[in-house]
């Protein structure tokens, strides 16, 4: 398994908490289109915080430091071979944006809101365990991101100690 971690980055435009989800660039080989939260591989002798803050950077353009770390959330295991571990960060009011183009078609950040949702579980023949979908902007955001995002709403949102590496993805991101 490889190393990974992505950015559950909290933003906040006026009074209203979001998180930033981008969109992956179309001609990206893995994943293309695909919702996503800022994150990739770890390089050698990076901890999961480093790699996040620095996906961070290099994906949107926003740069913050350890200190804006909020905690971590449970590790999920992908079935690409990742274990991805969610790094929790606070950027308030984010400014600007600028989404790197050979990565991301676009960043948005989500009201909270519209993101604590009761999720769409699915069944698949693939699999014994629950796939799991969160509506978005008129679309889906499947597992991993589904999953991580749902665990951050259930706990910070609703206070909730909500576990998801049962979650499932779509057979489509096995790959």
């Amino acid at each position: 398994m490889r190393q990974a971690a992505v950015a559950v980055c909290v933003t906040c435009t006026g009074d209203v908490p979001a998180l930033l989800v981008t969109r992956r660039a179309a001609g990206l080989r893995a994943h293309a289109g695909q919702w996503a939260l800022p994150g990739g591989r770890l390089d050698p002798g990076e901890t999961p915080v480093r790699a996040a803050l620095r996906e961070l950077e290099e994906e949107v353009g926003l740069v913050r430091g350890e200190d804006d770390v909020l905690g971590l959330l449970d590790d999920y295991v992908t079935r690409s071979g990742y274990v991805m571990t969610p790094v929790v960060v606070w950027a308030g009011d984010a400014g600007e944006l600028r989404p790197a183009e050979a990565e991301v078609a676009a960043a948005y950040q989500v009201p909270l809101a519209d993101l604590d949702v009761e999720p769409v579980l699915l069944s698949i023949p693939e699999s014994d365990a629950p796939v799991i979908r969160l509506p978005l902007l008129g679309g889906w955001v499947h597992a991993p991101t589904a999953a991580v995002v749902y665990q951050f709403c259930q706990v910070v949102c609703r206070g909730l100690h909500t576990r998801v590496a049962h979650l499932e993805q779509p057979v489509f991101a096995w790959r």
